[in-house]
């Protein structure tokens, strides 16, 4: 019989850490052999504890899960990593691909996808995303299988000034007076902006600016 998967889960909360346990744990081929409140203590797990998956929060206190992650690919680390998320966000799933995570599991959907995103992870599946894949999460992912560079940021910072803009209510003469462009370029903008996050009208974008601390709630 294969021995199962040897798993460190870090996370801040421990009633998180308690609920995924279980679920992993309820696996025959899944075993939680670890766990950490945050990064920093995660990395130190994995110095003293054989691993061969970590599930790292993406956002903890003293180390965040992606900086976990960018340390372990500094290092030559063989260890699977998968980043756990409450963010269906953009910005933060191309910040995992690039600190070489294998997924990206949102916790609203973690009782139902976490099990399966371990076991296509440790198979060397193609990147697990529990997001809706929109046009740019399926363009990262096609740079990423391919050896492709990836792009720095989900938006240029012109484009990010338009979102912040449009989800204020601000019109598409104000935005270009402005910004001192034409209307026609602040149209262009933001069918360019909707194209890339695979978005619709004015209420989605102001969602992604709420979403991505472009805008206050």
């Amino acid at each position: 019989m294969t021995a199962p998967t040897r798993i460190l889960l870090a996370d801040d909360h421990a009633l998180v850490r308690r609920g995924l346990r279980l679920i992993l744990d309820g696996e025959p081929d899944l075993q939680v052999v670890a766990e950490a409140g945050d990064g920093a203590a995660a990395l130190d797990q994995l110095r003293s504890t054989t691993v061969d998956l970590a599930i790292l929060d993406i956002a903890m206190p003293r180390m965040t899960g992606l900086q976990a992650a960018q340390e372990l690919r500094r290092r030559g680390s063989t260890v699977t990593v998968l980043m756990l998320s409450m963010y269906d966000n953009e910005q933060y799933f191309l910040e995992a691909i690039k600190a070489g995570a294998s997924g990206y599991v949102l916790k609203s959907v973690a009782d139902r996808d976490l099990v399966d995103a371990c076991r296509r992870a440790r198979r060397g599946d193609p990147f697990v995303y529990g997001g809706e894949p929109g046009p740019l999460v399926d363009d990262v992912l096609r740079r990423a299988r391919s050896g492709q560079a990836l792009p720095t940021r989900v938006l240029t910072p012109r484009e990010d000034e338009v979102v912040k803009m449009i989800a204020e209510g601000h019109s598409s003469r104000a935005i270009a007076d402005a910004l001192v462009i034409s209307v026609k370029t602040v149209e262009r903008h933001r069918a360019n902006i909707l194209g890339k996050l695979g978005l619709h009208d004015r209420l989605d974008l102001a969602r992604y600016a709420i979403r991505t601390g472009l805008i206050e709630p």
